[in-house]
């Protein structure tokens, strides 16, 4: 592995169960209030309980931080749809419009990728100078998720905004990312993304970009591979099986992010476009908001019946200083 870290505190995992079935879908920094993350951190923790300082990331062999990409070549492409399952959303009409040849990334960015980024320039995350992020509830142990329940998103309660969460300690400060550097890298916000893929003299992707990618070059399909969720009984993303958020049975292998290079969906040759973790793009939700950006592809947490967001259609939104742990993207590239 060419980026180690120094080994930190060990995150204990468990299994929990809520009552809650709202979505959560764009969770935001505005929605837990009074919250002084740091000030509840110290309370929490012992002397005896506290981890070592965060180590340095090192690496030892230059790393070419550009990714494959795809040439998505000029064509009339479908965005929309009208079979529209959100309808606040605005996931429809369809629409056919045309788009000039783009380069898209062929993989979501690995934590590997953003490694170099951050060694490279000393880019420092928002979720890192702001000192919180959200975390999924299954990542953290019954003790501590008992401390903090009062830091938890009103309208779904599994979400919980953690101090010292960030992309490289994803579940809480006591975590790592040594055995996960070829996962997509969580917790970066819309800015931190765009910073990211401006380094890299790319860009993120237009909505209407990433939907024409979704579908591989055909039109009226739901999914990136077509309209059968479990074609042939095989499964095609990374997504929640079960019902949530109390049990997932992880038949498609995963509880969490999966390996980039994982779930190969369309003729396109691009991988997770559905399932694994929402990815930015650059453009606003509205333009009374421009703050506020759409995010596309749904995530591991998506279940259809609560978060039925893993179309090439549906779509969310978060504020673009925004971060949690199944939040993350990929970038675009102009021909």
């Amino acid at each position: 592995m060419l980026v180690r870290l120094l080994s930190l505190c060990i995150l204990q995992l468990s299994l929990t169960e809520s009552k809650e079935s709202s979505c959560g879908c764009n969770v935001d920094r505005t929605q837990v209030v009074n919250f002084d993350s740091k000030l509840v951190f110290n309370n929490l923790q012992s002397e005896d309980d506290k981890c070592p300082a965060d180590s340095n990331i090192k690496f030892t062999e230059e790393h070419n931080v550009t990714v494959d990409m795809v040439l998505i070549p000029a064509n009339e492409y479908q965005v929309g749809s009208d079979d529209v399952v959100i309808e606040n959303d605005k996931e429809g009409p369809k629409r056919i419009i045309k788009l000039e040849p783009f380069y898209l990334d062929k993989y979501e960015v690995s934590n590997r990728d953003f490694s170099y980024f951050t060694i490279l320039t000393n880019y420092k995350t928002e979720a890192e100078n702001f000192g919180d992020s959200f975390v999924f509830s299954l990542f953290l142990n019954n003790t501590f998720k008992d401390k903090m329940k009062d830091f938890r998103v009103v309208q779904a309660l599994w979400w919980y905004k953690i101090y010292g969460a960030d992309w490289k300690h994803p579940y809480g400060p006591d975590s790592d990312i040594a055995d996960i550097m070829d996962h997509p890298v969580i917790h970066v916000s819309w800015n931190d993304a765009h910073k990211y893929c401006t380094w890299r003299g790319a860009r993120l992707p237009t909505e209407a970009e990433w939907e024409a990618a979704c579908r591989g070059g055909h039109r009226d399909t739901k999914y990136p591979w077509g309209d059968k969720l479990y074609p042939d009984r095989k499964h095609m993303a990374n997504i929640w099986q079960g019902t949530f958020p109390n049990y997932n049975s992880a038949k498609d292998g995963f509880i969490g992010t999966n390996p980039v290079h994982l779930f190969a969906q369309n003729d396109f040759g691009l991988h997770n476009m559905a399932g694994n973790v929402w990815e930015w793009t650059a453009d606003s939700w509205s333009d009374d908001n421009p703050k506020e950006k759409v995010k596309k592809g749904g995530s591991y947490l998506c279940h259809r019946s609560y978060c039925y967001r893993y179309r090439c259609s549906a779509r969310s939104y978060n504020t673009d200083d925004s971060s949690a742990g199944n939040l993350g993207f990929r970038c675009a590239k102009s021909a």
